[in-house]
């Protein structure tokens, strides 16, 4: 994972043993990268005897991606960005075959034994189509990364739609997406990423550019993915470490609250927040890093105390204009640390504020040993305000003081109701606040922790007036059976038609979800969603 706020509520059986293995023997960190082409695979001419299965939402008749069909003699396929599968199998070609279909977030129809799946009779050369209701608010449109996103197609015969790159990267996998516009162009980093030569790939931060995303200049259509062009180590074509920081080699490294700002003279600069871990709990070292720009790496610039929790860049990052003061505010998910918007400011712990409504306790200063109250107004809610010396109140503290009674549920800030289940409050955990001139407010997409039937997988919207809430309810986007997605992102830049459309991304994985199922290919990649805010549920979550 790359962004700090995962660590918290989420803790893996596996993953932090297998992490400390990471850090001690970090092979791609000492040169070793497991023999990987130069160039990617050709994307191939058609081979003889393919039937040609094909998803399409019944809403937009487009391919749906991450469609599942399984035999009753459990073999399984699942279909490629296009929604295509191409299928052939010596023994079930032109004969009946039952498929179960199953897809997150979207539903084929049972039939009267409860079986939700249709016969197909598989044909060389022939295009099965199966049209498939969608629950979803949001659409399903492409997996982002890893390899073989458009496999099924490539065998099939058709064309690939999504650009090719110089550098593809070459990646199995990759984990939580940052990015940020820097020098005329789209920059993106991901945190782990694995590779197809060897289970261990590379743990200090991947990257690539693309093109600037404009209104009626950009090239790249999302519905096809898009082109990021890597950087890569020049012999094996795999990608290279962003943060390599070689003198301490122990150790994986993530960053987080990736953001550019002016330096003394006025030349914009990329900073970024890291943290060298041996697991998921074992912080070694962390602070702040800056670009070189020459090198194309990030090289450390200030190191913070391990005791320092919340003065740094954090999440994703959000530009803010108030009164005047130009900042940057940091949301993990929601904006409630914030800094002013130039280079010296942002690498002086000092300099943070945090959003919170909780008491002092101990002459002014938090205690890290006691549990947070809330301060009370006048009028018995909480008092937030900005303030440097406490951490913010987050979601979860919310929700605990909450359910036991503590602040009453209408002066809840950053823990929304369900709109279609007043009962239930929504613990955020990661995503983004945004402004959105379409709805004409700030909006929320996050994920949630505990969330069900994903522990970790599903997706809300929210918005308010004012980019620190209160975010009052909260409607379901996606939602996950068992599996994970999570570190949600809404890129602002990706935004079209005034706003109305909005895309998001996230990690996809079984890990902390309890299912032991990877879903091939996609399993520990990122997949980007597709959300029209005129959608009539979102009208349940309106600010009047």
């Amino acid at each position: 994972m790359s962004h700090r706020t995962t660590l918290k509520p989420i803790r893996s059986k596996f993953g932090a043993a297998f992490v400390a293995t990471i850090a001690i023997f970090n092979l791609s960190m000492h040169g070793v990268v497991f023999a990987q082409p130069a160039n990617p695979p050709s994307r191939g001419e058609a081979q003889t005897g393919w039937a040609e299965i094909r998803v399409l939402d019944s809403e937009t008749g487009q391919g749906i991606p991450l469609v599942e069909l399984e035999t009753v003699n459990s073999l399984r396929y699942v279909s490629d960005n296009a929604g295509r599968i191409a299928f052939y199998e010596p023994g079930l070609m032109n004969r009946e075959v039952f498929f179960m279909i199953k897809s997150h977030g979207y539903e084929y129809p049972k039939d009267m034994f409860g079986y939700a799946g249709l016969r197909v009779t598989p044909q060389t050369d022939k295009v099965t189509e199966i049209r498939l209701p969608r629950k979803n608010v949001a659409e399903r449109l492409c997996r982002l990364t890893g390899e073989g996103q458009y496999r099924d197609t490539i065998l099939l015969g058709h064309k690939v739609p999504l650009q090719e790159t110089p550098h593809p990267g070459l990646s199995a996998g990759q984990d939580s997406v940052l990015a940020a516009e820097y020098r005329g162009q789209t920059w993106w980093f991901w945190g782990d990423t694995s590779q197809i030569g060897y289970p261990l790939g590379l743990f200090r931060t991947s990257g690539a550019t693309t093109e600037l995303f404009r209104p009626n200049t950009t090239t790249i259509d999302l519905r096809h993915g898009i082109p990021y062009d890597y950087f890569v180590d020049p012999k094996s074509g795999f990608v290279r470490a962003m943060i390599p920081i070689p003198e301490r080699p122990e150790g994986v490294i993530w960053i987080g609250g990736v953001c550019t700002v002016p330096d003394e003279s006025g030349t914009e600069r990329m900073v970024v927040h890291y943290s060298r871990r041996k697991g998921l709990v074992d912080e070694i070292e962390h602070g702040l890093a800056v670009f070189n720009d020459e090198k194309k790496i990030f090289e450390p610039k200030t190191q913070l105390p391990l005791t320092e929790t919340w003065r740094f860049p954090n999440g994703h990052v959000l530009r803010h204009e108030d009164a005047g003061t130009s900042w940057l505010m940091f949301c993990t998910p929601a904006p409630t640390i914030r800094v002013r918007a130039n280079l010296a400011a942002v690498l002086d712990p000092e300099s943070y504020e945090a959003f919170t409504c909780s008491s002092d306790v101990a002459d002014g200063k938090s205690d890290s040993q006691t549990k947070p109250v809330p301060a009370k107004a006048k009028d018995g809610s909480p008092d937030w305000r900005w303030q440097k010396s406490m951490p913010p109140t987050e979601s979860k503290t919310e929700h605990e003081w909450i359910r036991n009674g503590v602040i009453q549920p209408q002066h809840a800030r950053f823990c929304p109701e369900n709109s279609q289940d007043a009962q239930e409050r929504i613990i955020l955990h990661s995503g983004t606040v945004r402004w959105n001139p379409y709805r004409n407010r700030w909006i929320l997409i996050a994920g949630q922790a505990g969330g069900k039937p994903s522990f970790l997988g599903e997706v809300w919207y929210a918005e308010a007036k004012e980019p620190t809430g209160p975010f009052r309810k909260a409607a379901r986007l996606i939602t996950h059976d068992r599996m994970t997605f999570y570190n949600v992102c809404h890129h602002p830049f990706l935004d079209s038609e005034d706003g109305r459309i909005v895309h998001f991304e996230g990690t996809y994985t079984h890990d902390f979800s309890g299912n032991p199922d990877k879903t091939p290919r996609y399993n520990y990649n990122q997949v980007l969603y597709r959300l029209d805010l005129s959608h009539k549920s979102l009208g349940e979550v309106e600010v009047e």
